[in-house]
């Protein structure tokens, strides 16, 4: 008899009132030990949905979900809804003690049985978070992307099998969300620690996770490693969510040089697909740059077309200059 799955959910669904649809339909997953699995979808796909149901915040209407082939109570069954082995961390931290330090609002969850062990599963908590120097801080004095790693100290302080992440990086300064990231990825990787995060945003979920799960409209639309679901999406939507790409219709396609095959009527480039030069048929023109820093966009017009394409070389041209485009791969839908 082949041993239980890990974390599985089979065919559920949870439905919420009102005239549009929500929630998750049919769903069934399967969850890796030991690996970062990301949810990603627009705003009401049921990837939020999903995770309660994961965690059993939520019971489903139909279906079931499984923890090493044992079902998963809802908040019905269970006095404190939330499987014991594992955690769950959002963007808010409201749950912290503002006016204690760091150390105590982590210690806290552990018995006082033996001070020793717990003084150092603190201490361990703490270092691979980065927040060994803060420990005697007040949390009321830190910023909010050292609040979110007091929160995630806390909630692998007591050793869960499985941490769920619901947009933890939203109150993150840009400037400390890739460290913190990588935090995550390195204590995943020293603990076997698993994780399942849902996020909006790609460039999270592409540099984060092992495996990338699309949802739309409750149904999942796709899984699998996100390098290959970035280069080659199975549908438009994933492609238009993962990449701030060129949509064509096949008759601005057609003026881009790109003939669609038989029952395709949609081209997507993305802007890195794209080659510039400069030379006498040059005949796209530079409407507008973006600056995006070791970067820029440009946005090319040619007739009715407009392409976004990706520059490396910053300050090379200007706006109103004249170039060619080579497109070296598009998909088709």
């Amino acid at each position: 008899m082949a041993p239980p799955h890990f974390l599985q959910a089979t065919s559920i669904t949870k439905k919420y009132p009102g005239e549009r649809v929500s929630g998750v339909l049919d769903v069934s997953i399967t969850i890796n030990p030991g690996k970062i699995t990301a949810i990603i979808g627009e705003s009401g796909s049921g990837k939020s949905t999903l995770m309660r149901l994961l965690y059993g915040l939520l019971a489903p209407d139909e279906g079931e979900v499984q923890f090493k082939g044992d079902r998963i109570w809802g908040p019905a069954e269970k006095l404190i809804p939330g499987h014991d082995a594992m955690k769950m961390v959002t963007q808010h931290t409201d749950d912290l003690n503002l006016f204690a330090k760091v150390w105590d609002n982590v210690a806290v969850l552990l018995p006082n049985i033996n001070i020793q062990a717990k003084e150092e599963k603190v201490a361990t908590a703490l270092s691979l978070l980065n927040m060994t120097k803060l420990a005697n801080s007040r949390v009321f004095d830190l910023s909010g992307g050292e609040k979110q790693r007091v929160a995630l100290a806390r909630a692998i302080i007591t050793r869960p099998e499985v941490l769920l992440l619901d947009e933890p990086f939203n109150q993150v300064d840009t400037s400390f969300r890739e460290d913190l990231q990588q935090d995550i990825r390195q204590i995943v990787k020293e603990t076997g620690l698993t994780v399942i995060m849902v996020s909006h945003d790609p460039s999270e979920v592409l540099s984060m996770a092992d495996e990338l799960v699309v949802m739309r409209d409750g149904k999942i639309l796709e899984s699998g490693a996100p390098v290959g679901i970035y280069q080659n999406p199975k549908h438009l939507y994933t492609a238009s969510l993962l990449a701030n790409c060129n949509i064509l219709d096949a008759d601005k396609a057609k003026l881009c040089g790109i003939k669609l095959k038989a029952k395709k009527d949609t081209a997507v480039i993305y802007p890195e697909w794209i080659t510039l030069s400069s030379n006498k048929s040059s005949d796209w023109n530079i409407k507008s740059i973006l600056f995006k820093g070791f970067y820029e966009d440009l946005i090319l017009e040619k007739e009715e077309v407009e392409l976004r394409v990706r520059n490396y070389a910053t300050h090379t041209y200007k706006e109103g200059d004249a170039l060619s485009v080579k497109i070296g791969k598009w998909l088709e839908y």
